[in-house]
């Protein structure tokens, strides 16, 4: 009976990639010096998980790779070979090799085979430079040595009692996955009952549950001489093979997987101890169950749903304010309970969405090791709030700013290791990436210890590109000058740095993001840049403003405090532009129904409401009628369905059925300035 596993490839790349980041994340923290024999092996099961995984699905080129890299791993954790430096740098090809071939065959492309030929070979080359010893030395001419086995070892009959695999996997898979390992020639299984397999071998145990390590837990496995009882004092399923048998040849007592089990498998005779391999598994076969894996698609369509509910509750939660509360008591109780488990609801969803920041973190010690080494930099990377939870969305979205950021801080922050010792540091630097929530944000800073900012230098380099740049320009104001489009401050151009691209698309995207950035320099002492992102991209805390008759909101994030302002405050600026007067501040004065051509209720603004924004570092004041309320908002795109409107972000519908606008305060606040510019 043939198997069709492709329905299966999915599950697989998964979980190769999980080894492979896993694998990657334990090569990069081994000390070569005195290397750990648990982080050793740790690396050996994933290299050989990944290969027992490629074998069974047809994956003969990962395969190759993975049986090489498992044959110096294995030499290296029984302690005949010493780990070197190049062994780890070799190790680290070969996973970016295997990555390659997975990512190939994910996506129906053909593999490089001679990358993947030149790496083995590198393998091969370790292995045998140290791996015979001087007293086993062939003086004599012979033909290639054959593998070194440790020992002779006989050939033994078992049976192996193994949990049902979680998937819908098919008793072919599970002898195709044993064939190297000797004849196994008969499975019995049935659904929801641990199987059975017996095969004649000459393998360990270990090497049996390492096999089967991508069906079950090896710990959960149980290997028994064939009709030996097993730990429960029960006769195995072929306990009438002899176990001293000098010509083995196991019966086919069922080779389908739809066998039905002896009754004293069942799981009603518990209480009697039959079913002890049972009860032992259960509490890894529970964990294995607790998590499942889910489509974004499904997970983005159930949070979309969840939002037309908030919504559906809101418009009942508006429409129930105009009944008697005395006669329509019930029904009132009924929609607050309504609106408490639809806020739960809303909680529980969203956070199905939310992933700790590890998964965009871990990615970061491979990128400072290389880039070190290659500007001939030392560095090392230190990790705080790894668990810090944030939207996927946002997840898949900071990657690319926070790789330029860190490698930023590497060529332009770290000193070479001459430098360091000169102004009195360690040779190595550190840079830490560190992540928190503070209120309805998460906060991400990437710092360095090295020479910081210097301020002459940036506005050096801003009055060679013609850009007006008053000496009397404040900190905060010359550092965000590095994040215009076109600017560096690398003295010459490579392949790294210099050509004034990325630190502005950095910015670009964090503010799509709903973030900001902002920068803290010392000079020789280090640089910090801090990221501010809300915790998701699908709900908004906002204060809703009327203006005229439409309602906007403005994202509660960027609101420093709003007032009432006095007419004496305001100011014209040469007959153009306003500016409001507050605590020693004139900032710029924008008024909302001028923007979006509304007419106003309020027509002198010290009668309106004057909201103050900080963005970029700067702060604006927009004037509206009245502050309406504080909500949490599901956010709509309006460019996906209508089009793009300046100094929009988005929308959402509230309450009472209304679309409201979602501003956006980075776009109001540039055009501030552009204002501020033409009326000076």
């Amino acid at each position: 009976m043939s198997t069709d596993l492709s329905q299966f490839y999915q599950l697989f790349f998964e979980e190769a990639a999980e080894h492979l980041a896993s694998m990657e994340n334990l090569l990069l923290g081994l000390d070569t010096r005195a290397p750990s024999l648990d982080e050793l092996n740790a690396i050996f099961r994933s290299a050989h998980s990944i290969k027992g995984s490629s074998g069974m699905f047809g994956f003969n080129d990962m395969m190759s790779v993975t049986h090489e890299l498992e044959t110096l791993l294995d030499r290296l954790r029984k302690q005949e070979l010493a780990l070197t430096s190049d062994m780890v740098d070799v190790f680290l090809e070969a996973r970016d090799v295997i990555k390659a071939q997975l990512d190939a065959h994910q996506s129906g492309r053909e593999p490089d085979l001679e990358r993947a030929a030149a790496v083995c070979e590198r393998i091969k080359a370790l292995a045998a430079g140290e791996a015979v010893p001087a007293a086993a030395v062939v003086t004599s001419p012979a033909p290639a040595p054959a593998p070194v086995a440790a020992e002779a070892r006989a050939e033994r009959r078992i049976e192996v009692v193994l949990p049902a695999p979680a998937q819908d996997i098919t008793a072919d898979a599970v002898l195709e996955t044993l064939k190297g390992l000797g004849d196994a020639s008969a499975v019995a299984a049935a659904p929801g009952a641990p199987w059975r397999v017996a095969m004649t071998t000459t393998a360990s145990d270990a090497e049996v549950r390492d096999a089967l390590c991508f069906l079950a837990a090896p710990e959960a496995i149980e290997i028994m001489a064939a009709g030996e009882t097993s730990d429960d004092g029960s006769y195995g399923l072929f306990g009438d093979i002899a176990p001293a048998d000098p010509a083995p040849q196991a019966p086919p007592v069922a080779q389908h997987a739809d066998m039905p089990m002896p009754q004293a498998q069942h799981a009603d005779h518990a209480d009697d101890g039959v079913v002890k391999l049972g009860r032992r598994t259960e509490d890894k076969l529970s964990a294995e169950s607790s998590s499942i894996r889910v489509s974004v698609e499904k997970v983005d369509k159930l949070i979309n749903l969840v939002g037309e509910l908030v919504i559906t509750q809101a418009m009942l939660a508006q429409m129930s304010n105009k009944v008697d509360p005395v006669l329509y008591e019930t029904l009132l109780n009924g929609l607050g309970q309504l609106e408490r488990n639809t806020r739960d609801l809303q909680d529980a969803v969203m956070s199905i969405r939310m992933m700790p920041i590890s998964f965009v973190f871990n990615r970061f010690p491979r990128v400072v090791r290389d880039l070190a080494g290659k500007l001939g930099k030392q560095a090392e990377l230190k990790t705080v709030g790894e668990g810090t939870e944030l939207d996927k969305g946002l997840i898949e979205k900071i990657t690319d700013p926070l790789t330029h950021l860190v490698r930023n801080s590497i060529d332009h922050g770290i000193e070479s290791p001459a430098d360091r010792v000169a102004s009195g540091k360690p040779e190595k630097g550190t840079i830490t990436l560190r992540a928190f929530h503070q209120g309805g944000n998460v906060i991400i800073e990437v710092s360095d210890d090295g020479r910081g900012l210097d301020r002459n230098k940036i506005l050096a380099k801003a009055k060679e590109r013609g850009m007006a740049v008053p000496d009397a320009m404040t900190d905060a104001e010359v550092w965000q000058l590095i994040f215009e489009a076109g600017f560096s401050t690398a003295d010459q151009i490579t392949d790294v740095s210099g050509r004034g691209v990325g630190m502005d698309v950095v910015k670009r995207n964090i503010h799509a993001l709903g973030g900001r950035v902002e920068i803290d320099t010392n000079t020789g002492a280090g640089t910090r840049i801090t990221i501010r992102l809300p915790l998701t991209l699908a709900i908004l805390d906002g204060l809703s403003v009327a203006v005229g008759s439409e309602l906007f909101i403005v994202p509660l994030t960027y609101i420093v405090e709003s007032l009432q302002p006095q007419a004496t405050e305001v100011k014209t600026v040469s007959g153009r532009g306003r500016v409001i007067h507050v605590r020693g501040e004139y900032l710029p004065l924008i008024a909302l129904h001028e923007v979006f051509n509304l007419k106003p209720r309020v027509k002198d603004i010290e009668r309106g409401i004057v909201v103050i924004l900080e963005t970029e570092g700067r702060k604006t004041a927009i004037v509206v009628d009245e502050l309406v309320g504080q909500h949490q908002v599901v956010i709509k795109s309006l460019e996906t369905n209508y089009r793009r409107v300046y100094g929009v972000s988005g929308a959402t519908i509230m309450g009472d059925g209304k679309v409201a606008l979602i501003l956006d305060p980075v776009a109001i606040a540039r055009e501030a300035v552009v204002s501020a510019a033409q009326a000076a």
